[in-house]
């Protein structure tokens, strides 16, 4: 199966490119996107995939502002087999410049959200480590992801009025991410496990004067790091400033490490710190106040019916609302949050940026002992 992308000399095996190089019906290709005002004032999410063996592509698109009130988009169709086509019935992803420019439509439906957005990056491609994670002898994720951070202009439409989204006040980060992870219907079948799942994930874009630092943690349930990252990179004036794709002048760190303290009775973080831990032994300690919370249901993960690559027909679109202060927070697909956070460092710098977090089962840092048990008070 040829499509336009076949012409471009950019082939990694004999197969076509519609082809993917694995046999996992899990495998995927998604661009993500988050928006933030500097005073916690909105946010908004973004996020559109294509599921090669599934033969789906869904997107999403949710706002939510400090009164709690939570708006969200979601559409599914048969995937294209043009891999250029990023659209699902009134949203679109429009790739004006690769690696520079983004346009993100969603033109009016019922949902009472629609947008026209532009995001430009201020920072070269920054790739994370490769995300390789096991359940026994199965491997259930190998993912590659490179991050950009940003600014957005443009509009967004909610129910309850128009965001002028101005490039002085709205801060972002891009996320593309490809490979095999879990995704779509649950498989059935098999013998069954014999320790309980368990999911540790934490991700922390931030944004300061002259930088951006990131850092990437994955944990097992006893505690012990899969994945712990820590860099951090120039942050450009504007988009024409930037000198590539990569430029090479990222710091990765030696390690990172986390702590978080709860809301009691939640998995939720009412304050985080992360140290970065330089090759040279010194230690930056970043401590992060959330402001603003979004639940990444919004944007279909772990939705029970708006979930990531799973079938809704040739062409579905759906929406709904909900209020974050009302829902139970230990509910499964309430437990994927991202928060805007301020940030301070132990050298006086103050920051803004994103706090991502999801703990599933057993936690042995957090004192969870169970499936969906909450913090000690």
């Amino acid at each position: 199966m040829l499509n336009r992308l076949d012409d471009f000399p950019i082939h990694q095996t004999p197969e076509p490119i519609a082809h993917p190089a694995t046999s996992d019906r899990n495998v995927y290709d998604r661009t993500w996107f988050n928006g933030y005002a500097r005073d916690g004032s909105y946010y908004f999410g973004v996020g559109m995939a294509i599921y090669p063996f599934r033969g789906i592509l869904d997107g999403a698109f949710s706002v939510v502002k400090p009164d709690g009130r939570q708006y969200c988009f979601y559409g599914s169709r048969r995937a294209p087999t043009e891999r250029t086509d990023m659209s699902v019935g009134p949203f679109r992803l429009e790739v004006l410049e690769p690696m520079r420019r983004t346009r993100v439509v969603l033109e009016e439906n019922e949902s009472g959200l629609s947008c026209d957005l532009i995001f430009s990056t201020r920072t070269a491609s920054l790739q994370e480590a490769r995300q390789t994670l096991w359940s026994g002898t199965r491997r259930v994720m190998d993912a590659t992801r490179f991050d950009q951070f940003g600014r957005w202009s443009g509009w967004v439409r909610t129910p309850e009025g128009l965001i002028e989204v101005d490039q002085e006040v709205c801060l972002g980060t891009k996320d593309r991410s490809w490979g095999v992870r879990n995704v779509g219907e649950p498989e059935t079948g098999g013998a069954p496990r014999t320790t309980p799942p368990s999911a540790f994930f934490l991700w922390t874009p931030l944004f300061w004067d002259d930088h951006v630092s990131h850092a990437i943690f994955f944990d097992d349930a006893e505690g012990r790091p899969l994945v712990r990252e820590g860099l951090t990179a120039p942050l450009y004036v504007s988009e024409a400033e930037v000198p590539g794709v990569e430029d090479g002048r990222d710091r990765r760190m030696a390690t990172a490490r986390h702590r978080i303290d709860y809301h009691p009775g939640t998995r939720l973080a009412r304050y985080a710190e992360v140290d970065l831990v330089d090759h040279d032994g010194s230690v930056r300690t970043i401590s992060m106040e959330p402001i603003l919370r979004f639940q990444m249901k919004g944007l279909g993960y772990s939705h029970p019916e708006w979930g990531q690559g799973m079938w809704k027909g040739e062409l579905a679109i759906g929406h709904e609302s909900f209020d974050t202060r009302q829902l139970d927070p230990l509910a499964p697909s309430h437990l994927h949050t991202q928060q805007v956070v301020r940030t301070r460092d132990n050298e006086g710098r103050t920051g803004i940026g994103v706090l991502e977090q999801v703990c599933i089962g057993p936690y042995a840092p957090a004192g969870f002992t169970q499936m969906l048990d909450g913090a000690k008070g």
